[in-house]
């Protein structure tokens, strides 16, 4: 099934965030970016900020750099992150939590436009020490997707971009990916809601998401820990996906077809993808364990998927 969203309460992310762990960037010599819109409100850019020195600097850094997204950059070639109209009404920073507490203003900000100032506020200020998290509530309710469904915890992974590449405009979508149960014998569909760069191909969307892992509990990586993406690709409906040699490390623990099938089936969900073909660093000679020639093309089978 494609696109089914998921309805995911704060609580229940939260926990899920905490387990697997939150991201961050640092700052560089306590050299921050803050990020702003620019002028077309069509990506963020960064600039650089930095705050006077303080040995108690974590709480200043923060409202420093709120105030900072809220204020004009005085250049024509950016706006404000933070919307004239919108105030950030409180901040409370828990463990490695950041929660901002919006007016009700938030609500007005263009739809399309808003997944870019929630952009532009978590890569700023993730580079906090010891901020690694973030929600937002508008008024005394957590801000919500325009299907009335929580955003939950962000982090700067929530926003995926290319490597050293700057972001364009922010995208949403909700990928259906499969993973290995815990017992490796069958695969667990899990759908993820997130925002992404559109200089990333759907394609390599998905396979990194695979590669960070599941979300769930009741679900692990099938793919050997460690394989990195090499590319990835399409061609009149055929993804050839390369991975590096340390796809080739063997845990028996999960059976091949669900290893194999864990990427056929997430690429299947795309629209653009009815065949896939998963090379080893380009060779496509031999097989993968026993069985799987890597020179054949697979078609989706949901024979594995284990019922909900």
């Amino acid at each position: 099934m494609k696109a089914v969203r998921l309805c995911c309460y704060m609580l229940a992310v939260f926990a899920i965030f905490l387990a697997a762990g939150c991201g961050r960037r640092d700052n560089r010599d306590g050299v921050y970016e803050v990020y702003y819109l620019n002028k077309e409100s069509t990506k963020i850019v960064p600039v650089p900020y930095e705050p006077a020195a303080d040995p108690d600097s974590v709480q200043k850094d923060i409202k420093g750099l709120l105030e900072r997204l809220s204020e004009d950059p005085g250049e024509a070639d950016y706006k404000q992150a933070i919307p004239e109209g919108v105030k950030v009404l409180d901040c409370v920073l828990e463990e490695t939590l950041l929660t901002l507490y919006f007016n009700e203003e938030y609500g007005s900000i263009d739809r399309i436009v808003e997944p870019l100032v929630r952009a532009a506020i978590v890569r700023t200020m993730t580079q906090v020490e010891g901020v690694e998290c973030l929600t937002f509530f508008v008024g005394d309710k957590p801000l919500a997707d325009n299907d009335k469904n929580p955003i939950g915890v962000m982090t700067d992974d929530s926003f995926v971009e290319n490597p050293g590449e700057q972001i364009n405009s922010i995208q949403s979508a909700t990928l259906t990916l499969y993973f290995s149960n815990q017992e490796g014998n069958g695969l667990v569909a899990e759908t993820q809601d997130i925002h992404y760069s559109s200089n990333i191909s759907m394609e390599k969307l998905v396979m990194e998401r695979l590669l960070l892992g599941p979300k769930g509990a009741d679900a692990k990586s099938a793919i050997p820990e460690g394989t990195k993406l090499i590319s990835v690709s399409v061609s009149d409906g055929v993804c050839f996906v390369s991975l590096d040699e340390t796809f080739r490390n063997q845990d028996y623990n999960i059976e091949e077809p669900i290893v194999l099938y864990s990427i056929i089936n997430s690429l299947s969900e795309l629209s653009t993808v009815n065949k896939v073909q998963v090379s080893v660093g380009g060779d496509t000679s031999g097989v993968y364990r026993d069985k799987f020639a890597l020179d054949e093309l697979y078609e989706r089978n949901l024979d594995y998927v284990l019922e909900e």
